[in-house]
């Protein structure tokens, strides 16, 4: 089915469902960087009591990133979970652990407690974002399956500016100091975690009204319930077709293998590598140095009074360029906007760590003279601009549509692990890294960035209008016949 064939009614539906799966993303922008306003306001009321000395940055580091150790578990189980529960109990799990790692958070009172909560809200993010994209992917048809898949990282986007804002406004309540006490006597960056328990909330209610996928539906043998599904987002005639397609494809996967992710590349099967080194990919390009630790960053370079507001346009051209993947994806197609964003990332963080090589330390304190200190600002923004119009939308579209249905969540939930490990990694190692040579950090991701390049172009073949059934056999080159006009 076209995306110009759909009926606007079961357009709405479907676009209605995905909206609701998405909101996990949300979570998972908002989790993501809601850190960035109050890291340095942990670091002075948290950290600093107790530890000192060359461990401090380790520490600093650990506080960013140990939510993501709890989120590389949450997308590992998550698969599993999904398979056994359905997708919308999962999502319900998920809105439960931010909810209650929210309010931890919050009042954390030692570098443990804090840690201990933020991976509790790692786990419920994790979740998420396995179940999103796996959801949108077996409700969505094929003709305006990466539009809508694309919806996940829109949330991403805008819940890291929500983020980005409500960090910005408490901190300008406190009067530019986030360790200030705002309402219950409750420190500002204490308040930055709690408004979480919003979003979590409203995914809770999303995740009791959205039914079931018709896929999971048809792997339990609940034939009836996943026509009824399919009543409400296909027209009455392709009901058969649809159902009988995914039972098809279900026979062949039971018959021609175990629901199984091992195989003959390094254990793995080949496919799951493919989203696994994709999931890399996006996360070690260095994006997330940009939302956890820009205020630093800003401040870092002579731009400490603007940092909080540079970081709040920074999410709006992150939200913005969003729309571009949407626009385009089910027209150009994942692969080519996958290249040019390999591209379009690898240059502006050369010229990062070019403007960064310029900088001197003068009373402990990072400064770049003003001509490079704007190329080091634009460079940044022309990065986010680059990854939010596609590598941030299209790795979440493919790893959505590129597993066959014996797999799919189990296959999502090892890449998405593999995604939140990476980011661990990034954002562990940026304090020290950049402690050592900013210039050689950004110089290192950028690096990577052209990698991503030749992997997309000699291990990623076009999605654009092929069944969900059938990506895996076009990604492993046995049938180019299958890739269909959309």
């Amino acid at each position: 089915m076209s995306s110009e064939s759909i009926d606007p009614k079961f357009r709405r539906r479907v676009t209605g469902l995905a909206i609701a799966a998405a909101v996990g993303g949300f979570l998972f922008g908002f989790d993501s960087s809601v850190i960035n306003g109050a890291v340095d306001a942990i670091g002075k009321q948290i950290v600093a009591p107790a530890v000192s000395g060359p461990g401090r940055e380790f520490v600093d580091g650990f506080v960013v990133a140990v939510a993501l150790l709890g989120s590389a578990v949450g997308a590992w189980i998550a698969g599993n979970l999904a398979d056994r529960w359905g997708r919308p109990r999962v999502m319900l799990l998920g809105a439960a652990l931010f909810f209650v790692s929210a309010i931890g958070a919050g009042l954390a009172q030692s570098v443990w407690d804090l840690g201990f909560w933020r991976v509790v809200g790692g786990l419920g993010i994790g979740i998420a974002s396995v179940i999103a994209p796996a959801y949108i992917g077996e409700v969505a048809p094929k003709g305006v399956r990466g539009g809508l898949a694309s919806l996940q990282q829109l949330a991403i986007t805008i819940g890291i500016f929500v983020a980005l804002l409500s960090d910005f406004v408490l901190n300008s309540a406190a009067g530019n100091d986030a360790t200030a006490s705002l309402w219950l006597n409750l420190g500002a960056w204490r308040w930055m975690f709690i408004v979480g328990v919003i979003p979590a909330a409203v995914y809770g209610y999303l995740a009791l009204r959205v039914p079931e996928s018709p896929r999971y539906l048809l792997l339990v043998g609940r034939r009836d319930e996943a026509v009824q599904v399919f009543s409400t987002i296909v027209p009455e005639n392709e009901i058969d077709t649809a159902v009988g397609d995914i039972e098809k494809a279900i026979a062949e996967d039971r018959k021609n293998a175990r629901a199984s992710l091992r195989g003959p590349s390094f254990g793995l099967h080949p496919i799951v590598w493919v989203g696994i080194i994709l999931s890399v990919f996006q996360q070690f390009v260095g994006i997330n140095v940009v939302f956890y630790y820009s205020n630093s960053l800003w401040t870092a370079v002579g731009l400490g009074a603007h940092a909080f507001l540079l970081s709040v346009i920074s999410g709006i051209v992150n939200v913005l360029v969003t729309f571009i993947a949407i626009a385009l994806v089910d027209r150009i197609g994942r692969r080519i906007l996958l290249l040019i964003g390999s591209i379009g990332m690898a240059v502006p963080l050369g010229l990062e760590a070019v403007a960064f090589s310029f900088a001197t330390l003068h009373n402990g304190q990072l400064t770049l003279p003003a001509a490079w200190a704007a190329v080091a600002v634009v460079s940044a923004n022309v990065f986010i601009i680059a990854f939010g119009a596609t590598w941030g939308p299209l790795v979440w579209v493919l790893l959505g549509e590129i597993f066959p249905s014996r797999i799919r969540a189990r296959a999502l939930g090892v890449a998405a692990a593999a995604q939140w490990i990476a980011n661990f990694i990034i954002s562990e190692t940026f304090p020290p890294l950049s402690s050592w040579s900013l210039p050689g950090t950004y110089a290192i991701y950028a690096i990577f960035a052209a990698l991503s390049f030749f992997f997309v172009l000699f291990r990623v073949p076009e999605t654009k209008g092929v069944a969900l059934e059938k990506t895996e056999a076009l990604f492993l080159g046995r049938h180019p016949e299958l890739r269909e006009s959309a």
